[in-house]
């Protein structure tokens, strides 16, 4: 019986899957222009489902013959004379395991080459194989953004020269580089300040960048209704626009939030419908569970060119992030960011919880010991200006110590006052997060016992901050459906005494009144 799929590629006769192909059919006109292309997506987006796909086509409809070869064996040996032997078997292994014809052909004619030729043997490989076989041969290199350095440059070296002699010599009709980042960020991954790759580019043999876009709303619901023709069980309309709401389509979440309902939550019981209900609780469980795929991502945002891009997204910072930058499109080709009406958000609203969270939780369990009571939160309400006053007090005897813990210091007036709020969440309350590049500031809503408080957070860095703050968290009281607000604006001047930064006053605006917290 099918099921839904988060270990791997999928498998038609497996797992419920949308058709691969399909999700990037131009594969197919550039393969029968004999291109070389790239196809790169973030981790678990379907690129290993798609070429595994793209081999069984080809090869079944006999006019070419397809190779899948992964590199990934190859990772760890970025100088060329460890790494260019590792690539030659990984090649060989591909072959062996293949559906290719001529097989002993291929390893014999193998032999011929010495793979400890550095900067010939790859091409001579590619030379007798493509010379046994009486089709072109179009290879698939999945995990080709595996190689770095010395190696990847001998690698795609011998690609283009291949590539450029193959009307005097037989080579591959085609070729896809495979990976989670566009071939622009192989550049970055092997070019030390000084080092140059000099006129003769090993990266101008491709031809087109393809990338692998998030399911659609109707693509889940397709998706979903798989189950449903198997097995009779219905996912209520809303059910679906919840998943599209928390995972923006990304493939792995939308299986994963499936996974935890049916498996986890019910048992497999397909007797029951399933609702919007169960669909935001399987999302909370993945959100604190980290599975491997969320942790995998995570671990990025503890790189220095991840932190230079999340933590304006984080404050908001206006003219923070170039598009044309390398660790922007870095963090694209991740997918931890993407662009949305002009703003570099969070790829979708788990990771925006996730990452907020990571960030926070050694303060966190630090505040524990720190702050061991919470006594702003009463059975019936939360007394978020008891709270609010409190951390103003804290801020102001610990937020030097503190803000030296972040790697994220711009960001960690932000972190810490969250890392009180999150508090609230353990204790049963909800905290929904918009934040994005551009903005100057960062709105949350929490939620508990039915009410709603909405905060907005700001910096200080122009004398009209405090008035564009409440214009915004009026605007965001408004669209929230609440009469009361919380303006916390963070002062980081140095200089400036802390009389002058910690100060509390109340406006009365049309949307209802609004408190401003001076940190």
């Amino acid at each position: 019986m099918r099921r839904f799929n988060t270990a791997g590629p999928c498998f038609p006769d497996e797992h419920y899957m949308l058709d691969a192909e399909s999700r990037l059919a131009e594969t197919h006109s550039l393969i029968n222009n004999k291109h070389y292309f790239v196809i790169h997506a973030a981790r678990q987006s379907g690129k290993t489902t798609l070429l595994n796909s793209l081999e069984q086509t080809i090869n079944r409809e006999g006019r070419y013959y397809a190779l899948y070869c992964s590199l990934e064996a190859a990772q760890s040996f970025p100088e060329p004379e460890r790494g260019i032997p590792q690539v030659f078997n990984c090649i060989i292994s591909a072959i062996k395991i293949s559906a290719l014809p001529f097989k002993q052909e291929i390893i014999d004619a193998a032999g011929k080459t010495d793979k400890n030729e550095l900067a010939i043997s790859i091409k001579e490989l590619l030379y007798h194989i493509c010379a046994v076989l009486d089709k072109p041969l179009v290879v698939f290199f999945d995990e080709a953004d595996c190689l770095s350095e010395g190696t990847l440059i001998t690698f795609l070296r011998q690609l283009r020269d291949g590539y450029i002699n193959r009307g005097r010599a037989p080579f591959m009709h085609s070729l896809a580089l495979v990976g989670m980042r566009n071939i622009r960020d192989y550049k970055g991954k092997i070019r030390e300040d000084t080092e140059t790759m000099g006129s003769a580019s090993p990266f101008n043999i491709v031809s087109k960048a393809l990338t692998l876009k998030n399911f659609t709303e109707e693509e889940i619901r397709a998706l979903y209704s798989q189950h449903t023709e198997a097995t009779g069980q219905i996912f209520a309309p809303a059910a679906v626009e919840k998943v599209y709401w928390w995972t923006d389509g990304q493939p792995w979440l939308v299986n994963a939030v499936a996974v935890e309902v049916i498996e986890e939550q019910l048992k497999s019981d397909t007797s029951k419908p399933i609702t919007a209900e169960m669909m935001e609780h399987a999302v909370q469980t993945i959100i604190i569970r980290r599975d491997v795929h969320i942790d995998s991502l995570l671990e990025r945002l503890h790189e220095d060119r991840v932190r230079k891009v999340i933590e304006p997204v984080i404050t908001g910072r206006e003219n923070a992030i170039s598009l044309s930058s390398d660790d922007t499109l870095y963090c694209l080709d991740l997918g931890l960011i993407k662009m949305a009406v002009g703003e570099m958000v969070v790829a979708n609203p788990i990771y925006r919880e996730v990452f907020i969270r990571t960030l926070t939780q050694d303060t966190q369990f630090n505040l524990t010991s720190k702050i061991p009571q919470i006594p702003w939160l009463l059975p019936d309400r939360i007394d978020m200006n008891g709270l609010l006053k409190a951390f103003q007090e804290f801020w102001r005897e610990n937020s030097e110590i503190w803000i030296e813990k972040y790697a994220y210091k711009e960001a960690a007036p932000h972190l810490i006052l969250q890392a009180f709020l999150q508090r609230v969440i353990n204790a049963g309350g909800k905290i929904f997060r918009e934040y994005a590049s551009g903005r100057r500031r960062f709105d949350l809503c929490v939620l508990y016992a039915g009410k709603k408080y909405p905060l907005e957070l700001k910096l200080l860095y122009k004398s009209r901050t405090e008035q564009d703050g409440l214009e915004q968290l009026g605007a965001y009281m408004d669209q929230v459906g609440a009469r009361e607000g919380w303006l916390v604006i963070f002062d980081r001047e140095s200089d400036k005494p802390w009389e002058e930064k910690i100060y509390w006053k109340t406006a009365d605006l049309p949307q209802g009144k609004i408190h401003v917290v001076g940190c």
